[in-house]
């Protein structure tokens, strides 16, 4: 149920002109700026020399925090970031670490130049403290951070940002997440941008009000030092910069990085079809006690050189799924960066003139305060962005020379699992707070020429990493009994999406007391990690506590468990949002997510999945039953078997869509049409006497006229059990949701070609795909 508190639009924050931002500062506050025109004023290798000590800046400011940091969140697994912005914040260069942290950055900035310029001020020395996700700087409260004004005689020149995920800042459960709250108030109070450094020196004062809020208040108060540490080492590099090339030239560079980072997206966008594509995903279980699914919703329509993101039509806030319009803008930031701008410098300022977002108040990507927003960067924010993935996908699939960046939607989301208690080992007794960041090793998605990386980390952080093992056991009363890829976790496809991993955890032998679990795993029932073109998706996520292990906490084991099996005792599923316990006879389980396929799995080469079988990435089961690949008893293939296997499997498919049996039609080894346009792997468009029309480039079987994506309606379909998606397609969607899940596929009615295949609610609508340029 929607609320609202009057004045609380106060803390919001929005994309605005320029000319629009500056008439809404102080004139107290004097701006360094100089006109367009400079930045032709500077040499190509004085321009070269300055880009490039700047990105090495941003990179020292990264070693200053990691350094000082001792929170096994930074230190361990890179979940921080930090950037340089020009005078009103536009970013001229991020960090390669959480992108999310920085996708809204710009936004605290925009906001406190409007609201702080006046009172308290914006002066040399200052630095200010924000984790308002309704302002920016961050996509929930857990993520704080520093934003620091840089002065050259008596100017604001620019800004440097230090932000990192805090392990615990308040709230009513520990790390400051509660999968039953009501609204933010059950978890950590947003802080807008506060001053906390004046004139050079640290506020007392305001430190300590912040470290209080803190169930580890040790941790926080380094972080914070660390990040003032990391924006005053960037200050001091930028300013020896401006002292060694001047102010203009410098500022000149910065403005250049930005236009011409604009300039090639907007280059790129006008070489790619013109068109509107969408995408369908969902969040599952808003709270504990739910077990519905609420859907997010995109259409993206690109013409000439901009980009257009509507969410209209997502889900009313509820629950603690939501993300405020910050983090949907991250959301598409994170996702946008390293899939459509890979091979652009990461002038995020400009690239960020590219596109605009369209979306409707009080969703669950756009919540109005005081909605619960504690899940926003792994709930709502990630899944626009794989939506975002998707369509972009599909625009990329449409033109040959961009083929080569379509990538399978990547590990879906995290698979969060907070893990609280007192460490009582040695007689020592200390509160301990820690996310199970194991997860960060998901798999990447599927390409239309290569395989997914296996347990690559995550598209969005695309420096994340997985913890050491041992320093978890070192920090936390844990063992580990394994930490492992899991055999078939990848999306099936013609290319195979990367592996995830499984770990399993029991206490240490000397922790007594029993733990507290959090846990919030979206992708347990309707996958988020969803392959393209035909390919399958990863495998579902899966978090367990088995009760009563047959040897707790190892006691006199001589050998390592293989597997759930040989634990024994008696198992429990954890819900998508709820809390739980692990006591000395119990472990902990969790797998996370995979990288979805590309291409219809009948399509892949039998010599790669007997590759895949003898490197464990797919069970020789999956190998029969999913690729249709027969192997003799020696694992070489069985060339004749396999082909009549995957007849076998199509026929299948034939019946199952109600089809008669008559056959299907041989899939050809010829190129398309010289004068067709391909889609995707599968179908592209061919001229006809009725017009333009959809033909699949396996069979050429003309499926019917492109208009209104009615093909769409004449491809054979059926909706079969879940284990048809996979061996790790969670089997029974009743443990989470109410709602009737299937496996949905649609293919060419000739060859029985896959062309579509998802994981969804019943009800789930077909795409809404409108190709202006091919029409």
């Amino acid at each position: 149920m929607r609320t609202t508190i009057p004045g609380s639009e106060m803390f919001t924050s929005r994309p605005m002109p320029r000319a629009e931002l500056l008439r809404r500062i102080s004139p107290k506050l004097s701006l360094h700026q100089i006109d367009d025109e400079r930045t032709g004023d500077v040499g190509a290798l004085t321009y070269e020399v300055v880009r490039h000590r700047l990105w090495a800046i941003t990179q020292e400011m990264g070693e200053t925090l990691r350094r000082m940091s001792g929170s096994h969140v930074v230190t361990e697994s890179n979940d921080y970031n930090f950037s340089i912005c020009d005078e009103v914040g536009e970013q001229v260069q991020v960090g390669t670490y959480n992108i999310g942290l920085i996708g809204s950055m710009d936004l605290a900035i925009f906001w406190t130049l409007q609201h702080r310029s006046d009172n308290p001020g914006i002066a040399e020395g200052d630095m200010f403290l924000c984790n308002d996700p309704w302002i920016g700087g961050g996509l929930h409260q857990n993520d704080a951070a520093i934003l620091a004004p840089i002065f050259y005689e008596g100017q604001l020149f620019g800004w440097t940002t230090a932000i990192a995920h805090q392990v615990d800042l308040g709230g009513s459960r520990p790390g400051s997440f509660s999968p039953s709250a009501q609204d933010v108030f059950a978890e950590s109070v947003p802080t807008p941008p506060i001053k906390v450094v004046r004139d050079g020196v640290l506020q007392r004062d305001v430190a300590d009000a912040w470290v209080r809020r803190s169930r580890l208040p040790h941790l926080v108060g380094l972080d914070l030092r660390a990040k003032i540490a990391a924006n005053k080492n960037a200050a001091d590099g930028i300013l020896r910069l401006i002292h060694k090339y001047g102010a203009d030239t410098v500022k000149a560079v910065m403005r250049r990085m930005m236009n011409d980072a604009e300039s090639r997206l907007r280059d790129k966008l006008s070489g790619l079809p013109d068109g509107t594509w969408s995408a369908v995903g969902y969040q599952e279980q808003s709270q504990t006690g739910d077990r519905g699914l609420h859907a997010i919703k995109v259409a993206m329509t690109k013409q000439d050189d901009r980009l257009v993101f509507d969410f209209r039509g997502t889900a009313e806030q509820t629950g603690i799924i939501n993300c405020p319009y910050p983090g949907l803008r991250a959301g598409i930031v994170f996702t946008l960066l390293p899939l459509l701008a890979g091979d652009i410098p990461w002038a995020a300022g400009g690239l960020m003139r590219c596109f605009e977002i369209v979306t409707d108040e009080h969703t669950i990507t756009n919540a109005s305060f005081p909605a619960a927003v504690g899940k926003g960067p792994f709930g709502p924010a990630w899944g626009a962005g794989n939506l975002v993935a998707e369509v972009l996908a599909k625009m990329l699939d449409a033109e040959p020379d961009h083929r080569r960046d379509v990538q399978s939607i990547c590990n879906g989301t995290t698979d969060l699992c907070v893990v609280s208690g007192v460490d009582v080992r040695e007689g020592n007794r200390k509160g301990f707070i820690t996310p199970i960041f194991d997860v960060m090793a998901g798999g990447y998605g599927a390409q239309v020429h290569y395989d997914g990386v296996d347990t690559g980390g995550r598209l969005i952080i695309p420096s994340a990493r997985a913890p050491d093992v041992e320093m978890t056991e070192y920090l936390y009363p844990l063992v580990a009994l394994w930490r492992r890829e899991q055999t078939d976790s990848g999306g099936p496809g013609r290319q195979r999406g990367g592996m995830s991993g499984s770990v399993c955890y029991v206490q240490h032998p000397d922790q007594s007391e029993p733990m507290s679990l959090v846990v919030s795993g979206t992708g347990k029932v309707a996958n988020q990690n969803v392959g393209l073109a035909g390919g399958y998706p990863g495998n579902s996520q899966l978090d367990l506590v088995v009760r009563g292990i047959d040897r707790p906490q190892l006691a006199g084991a001589r050998t390592i468990p293989a597997g759930l099996d040989d634990l024994g005792g008696r198992t429990e599923v954890l819900p998508c949002e709820g809390e739980s316990r692990l006591g000395p006879g119990d472990a902990l389980y969790l797998h996370w997510q995979a990288g979805g396929g590309y291409g219809d799995p009948l399509l892949r080469e039998a010599e790669s999945v007997r590759e895949d079988v003898l490197q464990f990435r797919v069970s020789p089961a999956a190998a029969r039953d999913v690729y249709g690949v027969a192997l003799r008893d020696d694992l070489a293939v069985d060339v004749a078997a396999t082909q009549r296997s995957r007849q076998d499997l199509r026929l299948q498919r034939q019946t199952d869509a109600g089809l008669a049996r008559s056959g299907a039609r041989p899939v050809l080894d010829q190129p398309i049409p010289g004068d067709a346009r391909r889609l995707d792997d599968n179908l592209a468009v061919v001229a006809t006497a009725a017009g333009a029309s959809v033909a699949c480039v396996h069979c050429d079987l003309v499926i019917g006229p492109l208009q209104d994506e009615i093909y769409l309606t004449l491809l054979a379909r059926r909706d079969a059990p879940l284990p048809e998606a996979g061996p790790q397609i969670w089997p029974d969607p009743s443990a989470y949701t109410d709602t009737e899940i299937v496996f949905r596929q649609l293919f060419c009615p000739g060859c029985l070609t896959a062309v579509y295949s998802r994981v969804v609610p019943v009800d789930h609508p077909l795409p809404d795909d409108v190709f202006r340029s091919f029409a």
